[in-house]
């Protein structure tokens, strides 16, 4: 993980503290104001943006990885999710490595997002996506209903 990880759409912080134990230094960002607020003060040790993840509010190559846990999906839409991409390949360094887990389409993952935003992506076409973005060895590995992925940054 190196020792600057970006925790992409932190929520409210269900992985926060577990993240935060593993890498000397930690940066949530989150889309929502209140939900930014109630993170920032929970967990005081990380540093806590509120920003959006299609125009990522950090300089070029400011963290060693960085990591999406079950937010890419509300984005609100493939081009998004694409600009996402390029964002956090922009603000790694080189050798930097996109770690990210996220659920596939079903009609419970429908169901379940009724009244909120769910783009789900295909896990089939997303290394040639990363790929688009600039990223290199890309893996993904399909679980029943979600998948994760890796990829890296070229140095």
């Amino acid at each position: 993980m190196g020792d600057h990880l970006l925790e992409i759409g932190a929520g409210s912080g269900a992985a926060t503290p577990e993240l935060r134990n593993r890498v000397p230094r930690l940066t949530g960002l989150e889309y929502d104001r209140a939900l930014v607020a109630r993170l920032a003060q929970r967990n005081r040790s990380t540093d806590v943006v509120q920003g959006d993840a299609a125009a990522l509010p950090f300089a070029d190559s400011s963290f060693t990885s960085a990591i999406a846990i079950l937010m890419l999906h509300h984005l609100r839409s493939t081009e998004l999710q694409d600009r996402a991409f390029a964002e956090v390949h922009r603000v790694l360094r080189p050798g930097g490595r996109f770690c990210a887990f996220d659920i596939q389409d079903g009609w419970l993952n429908r169901v379940v997002h009724i009244k909120s935003t769910f783009v789900p992506i295909n896990p089939h076409t997303v290394a040639t996506r990363l790929t688009g973005a600039g990223f290199a060895k890309v893996s993904v590995d399909l679980r029943s209903g979600a998948f994760r992925f890796l990829a890296s940054k070229q140095n």
